[in-house]
């Protein structure tokens, strides 16, 4: 592996450079003014793909952004690797919190990246990870090293719910079919102390909208005698959560998994300083669901929070008025054996039964996933692991993810393929928040070890012997 690696680092400002451009393309897919921009960097990944050495790309429509395809077929009888990313990304705001302007990428030293981080929207979530797998495909096929056919797999909708990536992958199973899919759209805990994602929670994601009278009014004229659909919203949120911090939603927890003592003893072995992340987010104390840890509450147990919530005159002054209506996005992040739909079902009836009669509520349910859990006794696996062994020379830690990729439990259930969760960034990246980055390190150790995982995955499913 010595000629891939020296490939690498001597190809490592072109690798880059690359990326930046990449990063340069606001595909924000969830904000319609950015819809041209999303198809060009479907352009740019299918450019990408053909120039790194695949033998066909192309870009899918769907009924929403494409999914570029692209394949390597070096041997019918060799594993397919089926490697997934997306080229979408997270809106920016709010902007005026960026310290460099989030569609041009600066490279800048930090604590946690010393020999510097790429900060631009997208480079941790997902573009930088899924750009390295690109990369490692290029170093494999150019030192005669690949032996593995690759697909790749890189949609535009993940960050709005990969809603017609359903479509496509039921639609083109023949065309997927693979042995093993290989996603980098995780974190491990650090350089010094690699691991593995084992676990993500699933994901609904709702909008309410709460309306008391036809039209904003004076609040003093009115207020006292007209509820306030602010007041109301806030007393309705507020009660999604008991005093012990659990969700109140009668029959949240029916399918909730317990875990044994000794699992979650497990579970907290995983290097974690409770000192050190408060300090690097700048809390005095952590806050969640009593009885658990923090590795607890964000690994193993679901949760309910509200992701913006707005009504009102918001301008500069004051303005007294007693306003129409009050709005609010929730997500509840969930865990194996939770549906998606029934939750967003049963979040719906709770909410509009809270309700007092003097409002009017509408519940929208947007796009959600299904949780999934990774075996750790698979071929890829225990390739993850060795790749990891190889390029860190230490062993693996499996962490389970508070985060959701709802295309996870669809590859299991359609495909019958487990994933394997090989990111490479850091929980202190800020993916969906103003400064976002990534780590140069972070990215060209990625490049190697994802060549790895190639080398052990055909290593151990004997299909060299």
């Amino acid at each position: 592996m010595m000629e891939l690696k020296k490939y690498i680092e001597s190809n490592s400002k072109r690798f880059l450079d690359e990326l930046l451009d990449l990063l340069r393309i606001p595909s924000v897919s969830a904000d319609p003014a950015y819809k041209e921009e999303v198809f060009t960097a479907a352009e740019y990944v299918k450019n990408s793909l053909e120039a790194a050495g695949v033998d066909h790309a192309e870009i899918c429509q769907t009924d929403g952004y494409p999914i570029v395809y692209g394949e390597k077929i070096i041997d019918p009888a060799a594993p397919t690797v089926l490697v997934y990313g997306h080229y979408d990304v997270q809106p920016a705001d709010p902007l005026n919190l960026w310290d460099s302007p989030p569609f041009e990428p600066v490279i800048k030293k930090t604590a946690n990246h010393p020999n510097g981080a790429i900060f631009a929207r997208g480079s941790a979530d997902d573009k930088g990870q899924f750009y390295m797998h690109v990369k490692a495909f290029e170093a494999m096929l150019s030192n005669g090293q690949l032996n593995c056919n690759v697909k790749f797999m890189i949609e535009g909708e993940e960050e709005v719910g990969s809603e017609n990536l359903d479509v496509f992958v039921r639609n083109n199973q023949e065309k997927l079919k693979a042995d093993v899919v290989l996603i980098s759209d995780t974190s491990m805990i650090s350089l010094e102390h690699p691991s593995v994602t084992v676990g993500l929670k699933g994901l609904a994601y709702m909008e309410v909208e709460v309306t008391g009278p036809n039209k904003d009014l004076h609040s003093g004229t009115f207020g006292g005698a007209v509820a306030n659909p602010i007041n109301i919203l806030c007393k309705m949120i507020s009660s999604l959560h008991d005093e012990d911090n659990r969700i109140t939603i009668p029959g949240f927890y029916d399918n909730v998994e317990d875990y044994s003592e000794a699992y979650r003893n497990q579970l907290n072995k995983a290097p974690f300083d409770e000192g050190d992340y408060r300090k690097k987010l700048d809390i005095k104390e952590t806050y969640g669901e009593k009885g658990y840890t923090t590795i607890e509450r964000v690994g193993i147990r679901p949760t309910l929070d509200v992701n913006g919530i707005w009504g009102g005159y918001i301008g500069e002054g004051a303005k007294t008025v007693l306003p129409s209506k009050a709005n609010a996005k929730i997500s509840m992040r969930l865990v194996p054996n939770q549906d998606h739909k029934a939750i967003a079902k049963l979040f719906e009836e709770h909410f509009k039964s809270i309700a007092p009669p003097a409002v009017k509520v509408k519940v929208v349910p947007h796009h959600g996933g299904q949780a999934a859990v990774i075996p750790t006794d698979s071929i890829g696996y225990k390739a993850a692991e060795a790749a990891i062994d190889e390029a860190f020379g230490k062993k693996a830690i499996p962490t389970r993810e508070g985060g959701s990729i709802p295309i996870t439990a669809l590859f299991q259930q359609v495909l019958g393929l487990d994933p394997i969760l090989l990111g490479f960034g850091l929980d202190t990246d800020g993916i969906h928040s103003p400064n976002e980055h990534y780590g140069v390190d972070n990215y060209l150790k990625g490049i190697e070890t994802i060549a790895l995982f190639f080398k052990h995955y055909h290593r151990l499913s004997n299909k060299d012997e």
